[in-house]
């Protein structure tokens, strides 16, 4: 019928005398019955809360994991040197000893060398790049372009961190595989020079990326500093509002992580450059640390921002982020063990993406380039600051193994640590499942998948369905999802886990 009609009918139901002031005085008195809705009430309360606990518990996790990343990014610059030696002397004994028919080196040996001589040609190779004339190429373009540029750069160094690890990991694997197998791979020297390549290449592209940030810290009107910072919340436009569940979350986190270190170390590359081009006057550092300060905030407010609501849009507690720490000082733990399968700063670059090597070789490159070392009293300060760098990584190692173990043992993972591998039947290859599960064996044998309730089971093969009965349709109907200590991938292609 007519609108009039049906909104005259309704207010006579409403307000028995339809008139102004009985409308005016039921609109000025009527009140709220919120205890009706009790439930709805206390669940918003708890998101508000939820989202005010989040930047607390981020800051836990991101310190937690910023300090992993230092541990495994000192480990090549303090241990790794020892350890090459330790190996290249073992080698160079070899004649002495009777070996009876034993390997020469021990598998972690080869790896070590192998990234000594990937550090070594890469070092030597950027020799050959001259980083003033890349920066003064970078000031030359306009404002825009390098805008458009340092995003691809941003887009190039994820998809070569993801792509990286892999490439090391063949070139370990096919330089210590067993030689009684049957190799089915094209060769040391081909995977040596692709993982020497990749460094190299990966050096550059994060060399090019100081390059662009330095440009911006030294423009006269700060446009493009300011453009970069900006771009930074663009990142929350394009997570915020896309479904997460708790393992997409985690591989997030890790991202984060990565990034925010490695801008850490862009930013201490750009301040080396500056004090060197100033003949290191205290002065100009003192015009550099505003700017510095304001980078890093950005991407502190930026990550909080985006996970509180990632969280609140996908209603994940902030409890959440406890788990992910321990499950970063589970590997920590795993890998400190006598028969791990990884090493430490592998198991690092699998789980955030964070691969020391191009960085470290780009740092090497820009300190020999700015401090001249000459004279016994430079070598000696130089011995002094590499003494003071192992200090620090033993210091930074205990206090991490120590944190770590407290950890574990709240999240009740203690027990996980000490699983009895299986005997691998012969002749059946192993699952995917069992490849990315946490390995405290040694090589050759395959960890056991986790008897953990709270662990999903991989799904069970025809031949175990039809011989357990009733045992193999229960887990043909569980959920395929992965456990936290399987997520060991950095993907970020839409945030997917394989």
């Amino acid at each position: 019928r007519h609108p009039i009609w049906f909104f005259a009918k309704c207010c006579h139901n409403v307000i028995p005398d339809p008139s102004l002031a009985r409308f005016m005085c039921a609109e000025l008195t009527r009140g709220y019955f919120l205890e009706h809705n009790e439930a709805k009430y206390t669940e918003r309360r708890e998101r508000v809360y939820t989202c005010m606990r989040i930047p607390r518990e981020l800051e836990k996790l991101m310190i937690f994991g910023f300090f992993l990343c230092l541990d495994a990014f000192l480990y090549v610059f303090t241990l790794l040197p020892l350890r090459v030696l330790l190996a290249l002397l073992h080698l160079l004994t070899l004649p002495c000893c009777n070996l009876g028919g034993l390997r020469l080196l021990q598998p972690a040996q080869v790896c070590d060398i192998m990234k000594g001589l990937i550090m070594v040609l890469c070092y030597s190779m950027m020799h050959y790049v001259d980083y003033s004339m890349m920066y003064h190429l970078i000031r030359g373009q306009s404002v825009i372009k390098l805008y458009i540029i340092y995003n691809m750069l941003q887009v190039a160094d994820r998809l070569f961190s993801s792509f990286g690890q892999d490439i090391l990991d063949a070139l370990y694997w096919t330089a210590t595989e067993p030689k009684e197998r049957k190799r089915d791979s094209i060769g040391v020297i081909p995977h040596f020079i692709m993982a020497v390549f990749y460094v190299f290449l990966h050096a550059i592209l994060i060399m090019v990326q100081a390059s662009t940030l330095n440009v911006a810290f030294n423009s006269h009107n700060k446009s493009l500093l300011t453009i970069m910072m900006s771009n930074n919340f663009v990142e929350i436009k394009g997570s915020v509002f896309k479904k997460f569940e708790k393992n997409n979350l985690f591989q997030m986190s890790n991202s984060d992580i990565k990034e925010r270190f490695t801008s850490y170390v862009l930013l201490l590359i750009v301040c080396l450059r500056n004090m060197e081009q100033f003949s290191w006057s205290p002065d100009h550092l003192w015009v550099l640390l505003p700017d510095v300060f304001m980078v890093i905030a950005s991407e502190i407010a930026v990550d909080v921002i985006k996970h509180a609501f990632i969280t609140k849009f996908n209603e994940i507690t902030a409890d959440v982020y406890s788990e992910y720490r321990a499950s970063l000082a589970f590997d920590l733990i795993s890998c400190r063990q006598k028969n791990a399968c990884t090493d430490y700063s592998d198991s690092v670059a699998r789980r955030m993406g964070f691969i020391p090597l191009p960085l470290a070789v780009l740092l090497i490159r820009v300190v020999m380039s700015s401090v001249n070392v000459q004279g016994a009293l430079s070598y000696s300060c130089v011995s002094l600051f590499y003494m003071g760098m192992v200090t620090l990584k033993v210091l930074n190692s205990i206090v991490l193994l120590g944190k770590s173990c407290v950890y574990v043992k709240r999240a009740n993972m203690e027990d996980k640590l000490f699983e009895k591998p299986p005997t691998a039947a012969p002749g059946k290859t192993p699952s995917r499942t069992s490849k990315t599960s946490r390995c405290t064996a040694p090589s050759g044998t395959h960890p056991e998948p986790d008897p953990d309730p709270l662990t999903p089971s991989p799904p069970a093969t025809p031949e175990q369905s039809v011989g357990d009965g009733t045992e193999g349709t229960e887990l043909k109907h569980r959920t395929p999802k992965k456990d936290l200590l399987d997520v060991d991938r950095f993907t970020i292609c839409g945030n997917r886990i394989d």
